[in-house]
């Protein structure tokens, strides 16, 4: 077992990798009543061609499938549903699904081996029918519909249009109605053998736990399974120029929306500095103190504190600028002028250490939660990140790396817009 120490923080992470390959990660928090456990797999929406394992056979499969497995998963051969089961041990139980990876949840303070025992058992035993999965196509269908008439939402996926030429992530998490028309249980099948294999999977355990104890639990409960060779994932080829400008669509909203995003390199070799960077520029360019952010508001040009977001992984890289304001077009120019000014005349050295001071603050809080912890850990590990990485990598940030990242990344080339305004 690996012991990984952060004095700053005063936590532990205890690590094993038991045979079959999985990663078991413990943070134990003493006198805390609460339990957390995540359970992810290294599966998400972009993950649509890739090599099995096992016979190397090349594999395309439609959009949405790692979404549909995982509402897939909960649905037992004994008629139960996991989630429900869960719920009725008085657990509070969950799963989603991102652009790379699938996990599975609960939060539980009583009833926590039997709810593991619930998480273990339906994650390691699924069970697909032609009849539950065509079943299934018309509730996601549904929820897919539903996100289309959200607005929050569409404005997301449009700047994903915007910034990106191939990649998959401007395509919904959850597929489209056409797509997912495509799926059935052999497909179904197929990638949970590949992709929910343990050695493409994690598990976080917070809480008060004596780490040794609680990984000899979760290994109780592990199914056997031979060790399988390395996924071979296919991404088409991503140009690093963006696609088009602006989108703006008519939607039902009372005030418009905005995103602004500037599309960045992905595989960056140091990218929690980079992280860390990034969001002290965000915060000093357009952040709630900041002095643009002031006139703006005062002004009424802008609704509330925009939302401040570097969203990345080893396929794609962006910033995101979020939120209402009465003529987003009006923002996205100040915000332009604003980086420019800053890079003309340098950042306010006060302003940097305040701001770099404020955001360790926050991160160093986030402490406090078991449930931020969990998924932090797992999240960060599967973009081959150890979370403890940002605090040791705060002192690193200087004003000088700060500056050459906003020179890198805040370019104007690069910065698109997209905007939901009212019928």
């Amino acid at each position: 077992m690996e012991i990984i120490e952060n004095s700053k923080v005063k936590e532990k992470v205890y690590v094993e990798k038991v045979e079959n390959g999985l990663t078991i990660m413990v943070i134990p928090k003493k006198n805390i009543q609460k339990k957390y456990v995540i359970f992810g797999t290294h599966f998400g929406s972009l993950d649509n061609e890739f090599v099995m394992p096992n016979n190397n056979e090349k594999i395309k499969i439609p959009d949405g499938v790692a979404h549909f497995l995982e509402h897939k998963m909960f649905e037992q051969e004994n008629g139960t549903n996991s989630l429900d089961t869960l719920s009725s041990l008085g657990v509070d139980a969950n799963a989603y699904t991102t652009n790379d990876h699938t996990a599975y949840l609960f939060e539980a303070t009583d009833n926590f081996y039997e709810a593991l025992d619930e998480l273990m058992d339906y994650v390691q035993h699924p069970y697909f029918t032609d009849e539950n999965v065509e079943k299934e196509k018309g509730i996601i269908a549904q929820e897919i519909r539903m996100y289309d008439d959200q607005p929050s939402w569409q404005v997301y996926m449009n700047a994903m249009q915007c910034m990106y030429n191939n990649s998959a992530i401007k395509i919904d998490i959850a597929g489209t109605v056409e797509s997912i028309n495509k799926i059935n249980k052999e497909v179904l099948y197929n990638c949970y053998n590949t992709f929910y294999h343990p050695s493409n999977m994690v598990m976080v355990l917070c809480g008060d736990f004596v780490p040794e104890e609680i990984i000899k639990e979760v290994k109780n409960r592990l199914i056997n399974k031979e060790l399988q060779g390395e996924i071979k994932r296919i991404y088409p080829e991503e140009p690093n120029e963006i696609k088009q400008k602006e989108i703006t669509v008519n939607m039902e909203v009372s005030n418009p929306l905005y995103v602004i995003g500037f599309k960045d390199i992905p595989k960056c070799k140091n990218i929690v500095k980079k992280h860390i960077a990034i969001k002290i520029l965000l915060d000093i360019i357009i952040g709630e103190s900041s002095k643009l952010f002031k006139d703006l508001y005062e002004k009424g040009d802008i609704l509330n504190a925009p939302d401040l977001d570097y969203e990345f992984s080893d396929e794609y890289a962006h910033i995101l600028i979020s939120g209402q304001a009465r003529e987003p077009k009006i923002i996205y120019n100040k915000i332009k002028e604003e980086i420019e000014n800053i890079k003309n005349e340098g950042i306010n050295k006060e302003d940097f250490e305040r701001i770099k001071k404020k955001i360790y603050g926050n991160y160093i809080t986030e402490y406090n939660s078991i449930s931020n912890i969990a998924r932090n850990f797992l999240a960060d590990y599967l973009k081959g990140i150890n979370e403890f990485d940002y605090i040791e990598e705060y002192p690193q940030v200087t004003l000088e790396y700060t500056t050459q990242i906003l020179k890198e990344v805040f370019n104007e080339e690069k910065m698109v817009l997209s905007v939901v305004k009212g019928k």
